[in-house]
């Protein structure tokens, strides 16, 4: 009978197994507006980086499975690389992600303790969040940090929407105030990442040769004063937003508004009511162009800002951080 009994434990202990799946977590998707290629996922596994897509269920509705065996920061991306959300994913989760892809602000995020958390703190701070200065929200994050040392959450926001690393002694502090079981190293490997990033020099970039709007290819000097250049694909998500942030600059910033893909189609469409502040260019080569190249460009949309001598000050994904490059 007690073996009876053991073996009976030991099945009902392995059907339990099979059911977590191991170290298997599930994101299930209901997001509106994101077009027929699905919705990228990427997150450092425990083997690697992972890259890789969302099945289709039905329109505007995707289920991913992935395998960690530590908590790890995923990010969700639409068309063009678009971010749309980022969650935080362990073994045996189940998150719930909903929204609508044009308006990345909207989406939520449901499933586990610090997922909801981080949404809760997303929804409390959501004006410092949109802000183009992300002053406020540094100063909330380092508060709650400070408040919570034991927290998990601690480690995600100054990891994931911290955004001042150039003094790096102040962040290590914080991060080091964390409590060590909520700081595990498949989160803080991402603090490294960005580090590393803000090290890369950037390259200095005098003139660019794009075709411009209505006529042929054309030298644009970018010394004697600020360029902020936009770099864009069709469709492209928010663009009225966009372009009020843009129109919003001082007079002495130039920008120059760059379509980066080889079809044209519906350029000329996109931008007959943008303002006449500011000219437009194409590159035909896209990311790959001459010049264009250097800016290390992963993804599309994509800024850069040059000074009054050509050196490149910011380079990367992010328009509020381009924004702010453009104002020092």
């Amino acid at each position: 009978m007690k073996n009876k009994l053991y073996y009976l434990m030991l099945l009902v202990l392995a059907a339990i197994t099979a059911s977590c799946g191991g170290n298997e977590f599930k994101i299930d998707m209901d997001i509106a507006n994101v077009g027929g290629q699905g919705v990228k996922v990427i997150f450092r596994g425990d083997s690697g980086v992972v890259d890789d897509w969302a099945t289709t269920e039905k329109k505007g509705r995707f289920s991913y499975k992935g395998s960690t065996g530590n908590p790890v920061i995923v990010g969700l991306f639409g068309r063009n690389n678009t971010p749309l959300a980022y969650v935080v994913a362990d073994k045996g989760d189940h998150i719930k992600v909903k929204g609508d892809a044009a308006s990345p602000a909207t989406i939520r995020v449901k499933g586990s303790r610090v997922n909801e958390d981080w949404q809760l703190f997303r929804d409390e701070h959501a004006d410092f969040y949109k802000d183009v200065n992300l002053s406020r929200l540094d100063a909330a994050i380092e508060k709650y940090v400070r408040e919570h040392p034991t927290d998990m959450l601690s480690t995600v926001l100054l990891v994931a929407d911290y955004s001042d690393y150039t003094d790096r002694d102040k962040v290590k502090k914080l991060l080091q105030s964390i409590d060590t079981k909520a700081r595990p190293a498949s989160l803080t490997e991402s603090l490294a990442t960005i580090s590393n990033y803000k090290r890369v020099p950037l390259p200095r970039l005098m003139t660019l040769k794009l075709v411009k709007h209505g006529g042929d290819f054309q030298d644009i000097t970018l010394t004697g004063g600020v360029s902020l250049i936009s770099l864009w694909a069709s469709p492209q998500q928010e663009r009225n937003a966009l372009i009020q942030k843009l129109a919003g600059l001082d007079a002495g910033i130039s920008v120059i508004d760059v379509l980066a893909e080889s079809d044209t189609l519906q350029w000329h469409k996109t931008i007959a009511e943008d303002p006449d502040a500011w000219k437009h260019y194409w590159a035909p080569g896209g990311p790959l162009e001459p010049g264009i190249q250097l800016l290390g460009i992963t993804s599309i949309p994509w800024y850069a800002v040059t000074d009054s001598t050509g050196m490149v000050t910011y380079s990367g994904p992010d328009i509020n951080a381009a924004i702010r490059a453009a104002k020092r």
